[in-house]
């Protein structure tokens, strides 16, 4: 079987527009069918689908296939249904976190994940944590870290695809992702070097490709700036202004106002954008559901320094200091990042050893946020330009 086939069989090529009305529901649907390639989710989702008119009955009907699937010995089904149900929860749920730890629980089953395979990576006062995959005979090492939102778990049938590529692969839960933030209350911090660094040195890494998945692309870029045992780097999307990716979660009209009150700090400004949030939230949901959610990965108290915080994840004043290979990805039609943010990238990494531009598109089935709908494909790319790039130098 060819590497095309095998990553074929793995990930479904598909996306389905018809899911849900709701453009965040339908893409958190689709999520949840790529990384299960089966086919009876589909047909249970589009059955519930019209049930759900808010994140309430969402939960509600997720958790119910859940434990449908659990009861007929679906495991994977199982876990992705719970993660995506617990996905919209608010923080204030008593079975949110309990969920959280039965999906790992569920995902470590399936793949027959052992505790060898788990590590505990210190760090300030807490730990990262970590998984390493190595098959015999390693190409290179991968250490692959995701987003604002990921758990290092629900990506295992990505890394073990990297693994059967023939890479070594360290994946971990970074500040505000997981484990970190969930167990050891560790916030997201726009300094990613400092956590790379734990890992690499946890390890004794010193020669690796680092991925970073959706705000991981800009989070690779940060690390990659200041550590130089990264060699090669990949941006799963790109990701060079996070401030101005939230703000496409705000209407149109206030954008400008949100932009200057968040960027000339001061009390006033503050009182303001609570207000505005506040008032928007009533007639948005994921905008809601989002910045209570960004509260919480990011460690703030208030709407306001959540978006001040964010202001700090930008590649304007990193990209320079970025030396080596690196492979940039996005997506024609990606709903959270900005297009022009691909071009721009490229534009400031003017110091690299090299640079690839990869720009999936709708013909491919991978013209989403993170090639949703073609996994495999983006998998595939990786791979190759990784063991291409090593094999140049």
């Amino acid at each position: 079987m060819s590497k095309q086939d095998h990553f074929s069989e793995l990930f479904p090529v598909a996306f389905y527009d018809d899911l849900h009305p709701d453009f965040g529901v339908n893409f958190q649907m689709n999520r949840c069918y790529n990384f299960s390639n089966d086919d009876e989710m589909l047909r249970e989702m589009r059955e519930v689908s019209p049930l759900i008119h808010d994140y309430r009955e969402f939960i509600k009907e997720f958790l119910q296939l859940y434990e449908k699937s659990l009861a007929s010995g679906h495991k994977l089904r199982a876990a992705h249904y719970l993660r995506t149900a617990e996905f919209y929860m608010t923080l204030d749920d008593p079975k949110k976190q309990e969920y959280r730890k039965q999906f790992i629980s569920l995902m470590r089953a399936h793949f027959q994940i052992d505790d060898t395979m788990h590590h505990l990576v210190p760090y300030e006062d807490g730990m990262l944590s970590a998984y390493r995959f190595t098959p015999k005979n390693p190409k290179g090492t991968f250490v692959v870290f995701g987003g604002f939102d990921s758990y290092v778990e629900e990506m295992f049938k990505t890394i073990l695809a990297m693994k059967e590529s023939g890479f070594d692969v360290v994946f971990f839960d970074g500040p505000g992702q997981g484990a970190a933030l969930e167990d050891y209350h560790i916030p997201m911090t726009h300094e990613w070097e400092k956590p790379v660094k734990a890992v690499l040195d946890f390890f004794n890494l010193d020669d690796v490709t680092l991925i970073g998945v959706s705000l991981g692309g800009y989070l690779v870029m940060r690390a990659a700036a200041y550590d130089k045992r990264i060699k090669r780097v990949v941006a799963d999307d790109i990701c060079v202004d996070f401030f101005e990716t939230l703000l496409r979660q705000f209407p149109a009209k206030s954008r400008k106002l949100v932009t200057f009150l968040v960027k000339h700090e001061n009390r006033l400004h503050a009182a303001i954008i609570n207000s505005i949030i506040r008032k928007l939230s009533k007639k948005s949901l994921m905008l809601e559901w989002g910045v209570a959610q960004g509260m919480h990965v990011m460690g703030t108290q208030t709407p306001y320094d959540f978006l001040r915080k964010c202001t700090s994840f930008n590649t304007r004043e990193v990209s320079p200091l970025v030396t080596q290979d690196v492979l940039l990805m996005g997506g024609q039609e990606d709903h959270y990042i900005p297009l022009p943010q691909f071009f721009d990238q490229g534009k400031m990494l003017v110091n690299v050893r090299s640079l690839t531009s990869r720009l999936f598109t709708r013909k491919e089935t991978a013209h989403n946020h993170c090639q949703l709908g073609n996994v495999g494909l983006s998998v595939k790319v990786i791979a190759n330009w990784a063991e291409q790039t090593m094999t140049e130098r």
